[in-house]
């Protein structure tokens, strides 16, 4: 099992709680300290979060499913995280590229880290708590449907309206990468 250290779970603490301080708007109702019991009390999650947090995604908890009674992390950076970018969308694109294959798929990624990318449901939610991807875009989960024919899902914030598009699942970006979703 992937773990920190107990320094590294402290800082990570640290940051998570002045994030959640510094941004109440997106979690009105939530009290850090019963977010801070359920991270404590299984510590894999704080090594997801962790990594959530290295690739540039500054998560933060967006919610609570009152059914599973689990806290709701998304990725709040401003922009699509830094160090997640540059990505085809999933290992079938990636292996389908002949030349100038990008280091990773935005799926794969994703799997290695231990989260979800976002779907467009989420993508929008997100977006009313803040103004998101504003010069960059990000993958969304894509329909198997779509997938099937080759295509995948990105969205973006322009003109102040957030976009869904398409593109072909092989396709990547410098400024395209994606966001996640981790349930604690």
């Amino acid at each position: 099992m992937k773990s920190l250290s107990p320094q590294q779970q402290q800082e990570l603490l640290s940051t998570l709680q002045t994030r959640f301080a510094k941004n109440i708007k997106r979690h009105e109702n939530v009290e850090w300290k019963k977010v801070s019991a359920k991270l404590e009390a299984d510590t894999s999650k704080l090594w997801v979060l962790n990594e959530m947090e290295i690739t540039g995604g500054e998560p933060d908890v967006v919610g609570y499913d009152e059914n599973t009674g689990e806290y709701i992390f998304f990725d709040c950076s401003a922009e699509s995280p830094a160090g997640r970018r540059s990505f085809c969308y999933d290992h079938e694109a990636l292996e389908a590229r002949k030349e100038a294959k990008p280091q990773n798929s935005a799926v794969n990624m994703a799997a290695e880290m231990g989260i979800e990318i976002i779907t467009e449901e989420q993508y929008r939610m997100l977006q009313t708590l803040g103004k998101f991807d504003l010069k960059t875009s990000s993958w969304i989960a894509t329909p198997a449907p779509i997938r099937k024919l080759g295509g995948s899902l990105f969205c973006d914030r322009r003109y102040d309206t957030v976009f869904v598009y398409h593109n072909g699942a092989q396709s990547y970006y410098a400024a395209r990468g994606f966001r996640g979703c981790l349930k604690v």
